[in-house]
C-alpha cells in the first residue's frame, strides 16, 4: 500500500511539474505587466540603453514597440519575399538582436500596430480610404485613414501582425482601431466603399477585433487593443465606432488611454489634469463595473500619462513628475488594476518613480 501511495505521489508530482512548466512556457512573465512606449527609432543606442537601464533598475518589465507606425510604415526591413517589403523602413536596424536583447533582459515584448490611420496604404490605394472632392481625404492634422469596412484592410494589418509574431513578439497591440475623430460630421461629404460590409461603424470595428483574435489564435500570442477612455464611460462612441464592451469581449488585454489631460470636466472634476489620482480612480470604477458584466473579461492595462500637457494653458495643467505618475498608479491599484503602460511620445520618462507605490 505504501509503495502504491508513493508511486501515486510521484505521478501526481510529475503531472504538477509538467503543468507548471506549461504555464511558464505560455506566460513566462508571471508578475503584472508594467510597460513603457518605445518608438522604433529609439531602439538604437544610446537612448535604448537608457530605456533598458530604466526597466532593469525599476519594477517596469515591458516595452510597447512600434512595428507599424503612425504613418503606416513597417518599422523594419522584412524578407524580400514579404509583401510588406516595399513599406519597410530601417528604424529597427536589427530586429533579431532587439528581440534577443529584450529576452535576455526579461522584458515582455509588445508590438504596437497602428491600424486604420495609415497614410502609406491610403496614398498607395485611395480606393481603400476615403475621398473628398479634392482627392484623398485628410483630417485636420493631415492624416488619412483606411476604410474599416473593408476586409482587405483587415487582412493587410493582420499580415503585419504575423510579421511581428515571426520576430518573437508575445503580444500584438492594435492602436487606432477606429474611424477618424468626428467622422460622423464629414462622412456625407466623402466617397468610400459602404457596400462591402453589412453594418454600422461600431459593428465594423467590433467585427474587426473579433476577426483579428480568431486569425491570431493559432500563434499563441496575446491580442490587445487601445481604446479611447471616453468610450468606456458612455454606452458607445458611435462616431469613431468604438464600443468598449464589444471590443473587450474579443481581446486578451484592453488598454484604455486615460491620460488626465485628455478629459474635460468629468467625475465631478472640473480640471482633470490637475487631479490625476481622482481622474484615474473615477475612470477605473466605471471600467471595473463594465468588465464585471462580462463572462470572461480581459486584463485591464490602461495607458497612463508621463508628460506635461502645457497646451491646455495656464491654470488647466500641471507639470507631471514623480508624484503625478505614482498617483495614477495608486488610483488604479485602489480599484484592483495592477497593470499599466506609460506614454511619453519622446520616450523621456520621469526618473526615480516608484512603479509599485502601494
Amino acid at each position: 500500500m505504501r509503495k502504491y501511495l508513493l508511486s501515486l505521489f510521484v505521478l501526481l508530482l510529475t503531472f504538477s511539474l509538467l503543468f507548471h512548466e506549461m504555464v511558464l512556457a505560455s506566460n513566462p512573465l508571471q508578475e503584472p505587466i508594467r510597460g513603457i512606449y518605445v518608438t522604433a527609432s529609439n531602439t538604437k543606442k544610446p537612448l535604448f540603453n537608457q530605456l533598458l537601464s530604466l526597466i532593469n533598475n525599476t519594477d517596469l518589465n515591458a516595452m510597447v514597440i512600434d512595428i507599424k507606425d503612425d504613418h503606416g510604415n513597417l518599422t523594419f526591413i522584412p524578407s524580400k519575399n514579404s509583401p510588406y517589403y516595399p513599406i519597410g523602413r530601417p528604424y529597427i536596424s536589427n530586429p533579431s538582436l532587439l528581440m534577443t536583447t529584450l529576452k535576455s533582459n526579461n522584458i515582455y515584448p509588445i508590438a504596437r500596430i497602428v491600424v486604420f490611420k495609415d497614410n502609406v496604404l491610403a496614398n498607395k490605394n485611395p480606393d481603400l480610404s476615403f475621398k473628398s472632392t479634392n482627392g484623398l481625404w485628410k483630417n485636420a492634422r493631415g492624416d488619412s485613414f483606411t476604410n474599416p469596412f473593408l476586409k482587405e484592410v483587415w487582412d493587410y494589418n493582420i499580415g503585419i501582425a504575423l510579421e511581428a509574431v515571426k520576430l518573437g513578439f508575445k503580444e500584438i497591440q492594435f492602436d487606432y482601431v477606429r474611424f477618424p475623430e468626428k467622422f460622423e460630421k464629414v462622412e456625407k461629404e466623402l466617397t468610400y466603399d459602404k457596400l462591402s460590409f453589412q453594418g454600422n461603424r461600431v459593428t465594423a470595428v467590433s467585427e474587426f477585433v473579433k476577426y483579428t483574435k480568431e486569425k491570431l489564435s493559432p500563434y499563441n500570442v496575446k491580442v490587445s487593443v487601445d481604446v479611447f477612455g471616453n468610450a468606456t464611460v458612455i454606452p458607445e462612441a458611435s462616431g469613431i465606432g468604438q464600443n468598449f464592451t464589444n471590443i473587450a469581449q474579443h481581446v486578451d488585454v484592453i488598454s484604455a488611454m486615460i491620460y488626465p489631460s485628455h478629459w474635460t470636466a468629468i467625475f465631478g472634476i472640473e480640471k482633470p489634469d490637475l487631479h490625476p489620482y481622482l481622474l484615474v480612480e473615477g475612470y477605473a470604477k466605471v471600467e471595473k463595473e463594465r468588465l464585471r458584466r462580462l463572462t470572461n473579461p480581459p486584463i485591464s492595462r490602461p495607458w497612463l500619462q508621463d508628460f506635461t500637457a502645457s497646451w491646455l494653458g495656464n491654470g488647466n495643467y500641471k507639470a507631471y513628475g514623480k508624484k503625478e505618475v505614482e498617483d495614477q498608479i495608486r488610483a488604479l491599484h485602489s480599484q484592483g488594476i495592477n497593470e499599466f503602460l506609460l506614454w511619453n511620445a519622446a520616450n523621456n520618462y520621469t526618473p526615480n518613480v516608484d512603479y509599485t507605490p502601494f
